[in-house]
């Protein structure tokens, strides 16, 4: 069982992590491996974000969604209507009906200290956790590590949070499907979630989108293809269009467009972005900024502090679980290597290297590595092989499938490596890790010319691209 209760004197273990979701949870299980004492503090649930209001809710939304197109596209079988509450209750299961309990055992398995409060630095390697109204001091022998997350961005404008409106939260853990839902933003979560809940059946959904693209952190032909297949299931997307200021009435929840104009919703979904958890973490008691992101080397370590350690979403380098993972995986090592003066190699690992993303759109965008912009802008030699997925696999899995792959090559030639890759398309994202093993292994063409692709399969594309690539 989780300790709540208040402790006489202070506590003192090798490694505090702040922060019990997915990345607290693998930073201090790793550190535990590493021979280490650990104690996990969490103001909220065991789990954090991923488990109850992120990627595993989101995608039990969705997945049915994406079953049900996928099926439209299959002469022969017979689509039904989609049982909303079956729906629901599915995704509940996901969250475990949003308790943690499970997740709090778990901790006590892997032979981690788990402490219920809000967390707070109070000085060097020192934690202060609220807890039930009284206050509990912990104390760290080597390392703190911060993995408090992000939480959603609501921007400061006219009557927006008086409109009460759903971030990623409300719209993952939502009890009904609104009627007519309006989204601010063209990202991920905009895009995802307006294809949720347009599929499960809302009568409108109407995305305002400020720039001119969806998903402009991807290559401008993936945002293209998604706003093309948000359509095509009757979501309406206004581009270059803002917001000036927001009302809620019994009407429901309006934007006023800055051109006068507005629109109505029953709910309204901000995905703005999200912000670092660090605005009470007590920063300034070790001389860094309330609220601001914590910047960190590839070990993970918080600059200027040989003891702190941010890992996941708060360090700024790559908002994804698995990123997140990955990085606690790194810091864990680390520090148990560090403080029984072992070499500590793990900065190695490249934990600045190339970020999987699986964007679950219709059709899923997936990408690994530098776009070609980026690879331009950083003055490499830079050689796009481009071309639409349109083999034997892709056909047999979809009528009419549509879908595009994109390898960004460091230059001509049988010795190229690959600097990036992007695919497109229905199911593409079991695709993704052959690529991110390519990139980040720096394998060049001439050996993946030999990493033949069973027919016949989607991942066919790669032979037609080495093929364009002159191979």
């Amino acid at each position: 069982m989780t300790q709540t209760q208040p402790a006489s004197e202070p506590e003192t273990y090798d490694v505090i992590v702040i922060g019990g979701g997915s990345t607290g949870e693998v930073a201090a299980e790793r550190a535990v491996l590493g021979g280490l004492t650990v104690a996990l503090v969490e103001g909220e649930r065991f789990g954090g974000e991923c488990s109850y209001w992120a990627c595993m809710p989101s995608k039990a939304l969705l997945r049915p969604v994406d079953v049900a197109a996928a099926a439209r596209r299959l002469p022969g079988v017979e689509v039904g209507p989609i049982d909303i509450g079956a729906v629901l209750a599915r995704r509940d299961s996901f969250t475990s009906n949003y308790d943690d309990s499970g997740q709090a055992s778990w901790v006590e398995g892997a032979g981690i200290v788990g402490v219920r409060g809000h967390g707070r630095l109070a000085g060097e390697r020192v934690v202060e956790v609220a807890t039930g109204g009284a206050v509990r001091t912990l104390k760290a022998r080597h390392a703190v590590i911060v993995a408090t997350g992000t939480t959603a961005l609501v921007p400061d404008l006219p009557g927006l949070r008086d409109a009460a409106p759903w971030t990623s939260r409300e719209v993952t853990s939502m009890k009904a499907v609104p009627g007519r839902l309006v989204v601010v933003g063209g990202g991920v979560v905009a895009c995802e979630m307006a294809r949720a809940v347009k599929g499960l059946g809302a009568d409108s959904v109407v995305m305002l989108v400020r720039g001119d693209a969806l998903l402009e952190r991807s290559e401008p032909w993936a945002g293209e293809l998604v706003a093309e297949g948000l359509r095509e299931t009757g979501v309406e997307i206004r581009f270059d269009t803002s917001a000036s200021s927001f009302r809620r009435d019994p009407a429901g929840v309006t934007a006023v467009l800055e051109d006068g104009t507005s629109v109505t919703g029953d709910e309204l979904l901000v995905a703005f972005g999200r912000r670092p958890n660090t605005a009470d973490l007590g920063l300034d008691t070790v001389g860094l900024e309330p609220g601001e992101g914590l910047t960190v080397d590839d070990s993970m370590r918080v600059q200027g502090h040989d003891w702190l350690y941010a890992a996941g979403d708060v360090n700024g380098r790559a908002l994804l679980t698995h990123m997140g993972k990955y990085q606690a995986r790194v810091a864990g090592d680390v520090i148990a290597a560090r403080a029984q003066g072992r070499p500590d190699d793990r900065p190695s690992m490249r934990a600045t290297g190339p970020t999987p993303q699986v964007i679950f759109t219709d059709p899923q965008v997936t990408s690994v590595g530098m776009t070609e912009a980026q690879a331009r802008e950083a003055g490499l030699d830079v050689r796009v092989i481009d071309l639409p997925i349109a083999v034997g696999g892709s056909a047999l899995l979809a009528d009419g499938y549509r879908g595009r792959a994109c390898l960004v090559l460091d230059g001509p030639g049988p010795e190229a490596v690959i600097l990036g890759a992007t695919f497109v398309g229905q199911d593409v994202a079991e695709l993704l890790h052959s690529a991110s093993v390519a990139v980040v292994g720096k394998v060049p063409l001439s050996v993946l010319w030999h990493a033949v692709p069973s027919y016949p399969t989607v991942s066919e594309v790669w032979l037609r691209l080495l093929e364009a690539a002159g191979l």
